[in-house]
């Protein structure tokens, strides 16, 4: 690599994608226009430690990720949590990265509702350490767990040294829920505007999400 040449800046996402949304794809856009980012890595979950509901198949989530982001060249859907064996830690992921890339800067990219989760997150300290955490606006966050919970407090505050780790994504509010999206495909009903099309295709196509 010449020496004078910038680190490469490589975006790191990811989710279970149980659907991908439009708010997914948004926010990646933005982290490529605000962060000048080279390349991204959408990476479905496999085994999810945090989540008390059973996912979808891998290779459903796998299937619309790759249909959700096939129009920004910069991403590739990365398949390695899917892959792994017992749960799967975002700070395995971000390793496995940094050594396969050992010149890139990695930017590790959230969205609202994944920021307040963060205090939770294994080895969260050592995510920070390797890759530069970005997320949606702090103040749109806050207001939107609000205004579901019920509730004036605000999120478990983070350590100042990775809360200095954190850089602001700045978009729109864009209230998506995946739960909310799968309760209407139980239903049949349309996911216009909330989902890609092709990822709507999908969910109607292989009947996903019904009861059974």
């Amino acid at each position: 690599m010449n020496a004078a040449q910038p680190p490469m800046r490589l975006g790191v996402f990811g989710g279970a994608f149980d659907p991908p949304h439009v708010a997914h794809v948004a926010l990646v856009q933005t982290a490529i226009a605000q962060l000048g980012l080279d390349a991204v890595r959408v990476l479905p979950t496999g085994q999810a430690w945090h989540k008390p509901r059973l996912l979808s198949p891998a290779a459903d989530r796998l299937r619309m990720a790759q249909l959700a982001f096939e129009d920004l060249p910069q991403v590739l859907v990365d398949e390695r949590e899917i892959q792994r064996q017992g749960p799967s830690y975002t700070v395995e992921t971000l390793r496995e990265l940094q050594a396969q890339f050992p010149q890139a800067q990695l930017y590790l990219l959230l969205g609202d509702d994944q920021r307040r989760s963060l205090p939770s997150w294994h080895q969260i300290d050592e995510i920070g350490r390797i890759a530069i955490i970005c997320a949606a606006g702090r103040d749109m966050a806050v207001r939107a767990w609000n205004e579901k919970s019920g509730t004036s407090q605000t999120p478990t505050p983070l350590s100042d040294t990775l809360q200095a780790r954190i850089r602001t994504l700045e978009m729109p509010l864009m209230p998506h829920s995946a739960t909310d999206i799968r309760a209407l495909a139980a239903t049949e009903q349309a996911l216009t505007g909330l989902v890609p099309p092709a990822v709507e295709r999908y969910i109607h196509e292989h009947h996903l999400y019904r009861p059974h």
